[in-house]
């Protein structure tokens, strides 16, 4: 009967969307670093362990409050023991457990094990209780138990609690877990070291009176201030042994600081470039909104000038490692990622429809830009997708994948400009100009010094007069450009008009400059 409730109970549960949002909602507080409002928790949290730390050492000297007493003794103690319960809760799904247990053991044909699903949901929280950061959270309530002065100390457990809520203290702790094996064998050693070294020192030293090594306390006191090079002086040597002692203390003080800091050197090292992706992935997460581009070529660079023009964000993806160096080399925010790759997407935390205003598939084959876009698709249904078409024959293939918008890649600058503006129309025309359809095209026309005259003259021409407009002058000089500009406007050599009319009227008109006569 009693299994029978539990079961009943877990799938209520379960199924609640109020639960269910509760408990999502208070993970994302406590442990999803990309939730917005963690970080205003995080610094509510920081701020009682400061807070909590000052008032332990003013009242050494000096009286306080009682109520900044309660409230550092009962409401900041209550608080992260609230924090302890939450953290607890959202360790391991226990419903999940039940529902699990109790399907396995309906599909046997067998009772429902409410024993096994109980040392499950405790073995869970058993992990969770004897973590080392939950030790610590446990430690920094013990302050709520007052009345016993000494626990009072374990107001200094909160400081520690500062590596949940630091990501950089986080990601050092992380560095240096990967020299784990190394820097226990170095502790090791030096422990052996300040073993013997205070054994020695002390047999050396204690039937001396003129030494001030009288106890075996005395003699690890001095060993490991010496070993670690710091000799305050207040425990020196007297006798010739001890000083002997000293002396190999002292060298292997130096090798031992030396080797510990290759370690943690090396342990930055190997670790640099995984935690400048790390930085790179909290920058990407942290921008509003931006245009994701797959794949890194001539193409891309040409396509993010032009966006950057109109709009600052933009994320490259790419999976080659050169390609991605060169694109970090020219200043953009590049992802050495596989696009194609859903555990990109997840580990990079790339929200679409938050974050993405468009995905452009720009990889060297139409096969990688499928992938992509299908890897993308299973994320979001909705998301603009444009592609660069490399052959023809594939363009159904890639309408079949979901991508929105295919064009030959001299058309896609074209097409995303058309799209991000907010003059589609006028980019259209543009864009129809620079391809040439109907015949009327937009020309660039090098032009001589001394040819001002007669290039306004050409223009007034009836051959040419409302049949050819010209938009204006570029000064190649100055890399200036001159609309529609008068008469007057002297022509240097390497200046370029920019004309549009027929393509058969614009030979013509450069013919007709460079000396030929009109008939």
């Amino acid at each position: 009967m009693l299994g029978r409730w539990v079961v009943a109970f877990a799938f209520f549960l379960h199924s609640s969307t109020v639960y269910r949002r509760v408990k999502n909602s208070t993970y994302n507080l406590l442990e999803n670093s990309n939730y917005p409002y963690k970080k205003y928790f995080d610094f509510m949290m920081i701020l009682l362990i400061f807070l909590s730390v000052y008032i332990l050492i003013r009242q050494v000297k000096h009286e306080m409050s009682l109520s900044w007493l309660f409230f550092n003794n009962y409401i900041i103690s209550l608080i992260f023991f609230i924090e302890y319960l939450l953290r607890l809760w959202i360790y391991s799904d226990s419903t999940k457990v039940v529902i699990d247990q109790y399907e396995h053991d309906l599909f046997l044909h067998r009772p429902f094990s409410l024993g096994k699903s109980l040392k499950t949901i405790v073995k869970h929280k058993l992990e969770f209780v004897f973590s080392a950061s939950a030790m610590v959270d446990l430690l920094a309530v013990m302050p709520f138990f007052h009345e016993f002065r000494l626990l009072r100390v374990f107001i200094l457990f909160r400081v520690l609690k500062l590596f949940r809520y630091a990501k950089s203290l986080r990601r050092l702790i992380s560095i240096l877990s990967s020299k784990k094996f190394e820097l226990l064998t170095l502790a090791l050693f030096a422990m052996i070291i300040i073993i013997v070294s205070s054994v020695l020192i002390y047999v050396m030293e204690a039937n001396n009176p003129a030494s001030k090594i009288n106890t075996l306390f005395d003699a690890v006191y001095w060993s490991v201030v010496t070993i670690f090079t710091v000799g305050y002086g207040d425990f020196v040597p007297v006798t010739h042994e001890g000083r002997v002692v000293a002396m190999v203390i002292i060298v292997s003080g130096i090798a031992v600081i030396s080797f510990a800091t290759s370690i943690i050197v090396s342990a930055f090292t190997e670790k640099l470039d995984e935690i400048k992706e790390e930085k790179l992935i909290d920058d990407v997460s942290k921008l509003e909104r931006f245009y994701l581009i797959c794949g890194y070529s001539s193409l891309t660079h040409e396509v993010i000038h032009r966006l950057k023009k109109i709009f600052k964000h933009i994320v490259i993806l790419e999976k080659d490692p050169l390609k991605a160096k060169e694109a970090q080399s020219e200043g953009f925010i590049v992802l050495n990622a596989d696009p194609s790759s859903l555990y990109t997407y997840h580990t990079t935390q790339i929200q679409f429809e938050e974050q993405v205003i468009a995905v452009i598939l720009l990889e060297d084959s139409d096969v990688a830009n499928i992938y992509t876009a299908l890897t993308i698709r299973e994320l979001n249904k909705k998301i603009p997708l444009y592609s660069i078409l490399h052959h023809h024959e594939n363009r159904k293939k890639l309408s079949l994948a979901g991508i929105d918008e295919m064009v030959n890649p001299h058309l896609l600058v074209g097409l995303m400009s058309r799209r991000i503006s907010h003059q589609p129309i006028a980019f259209d025309v543009i864009h129809e100009l620079r391809l040439g359809h109907g015949g009327t095209v937009i020309e660039e026309i090098v032009l001589d010094s001394g040819m001002s005259k007669r290039f306004f003259e050409l223009l007034l021409h009836p051959l040419f007069h409302q049949r050819l407009s010209m938009l204006g002058i570029y000064q190649n000089r100055t890399q200036t450009f001159a609309f529609n500009p008068d008469p007057s406007y002297e022509i240097l050599a390497g200046d370029v008009a920019i004309v549009v009319a027929n393509k058969a009227l614009c030979s013509e008109f450069r013919d007709h400059l460079h000396g030929k006569k009109i008939k």
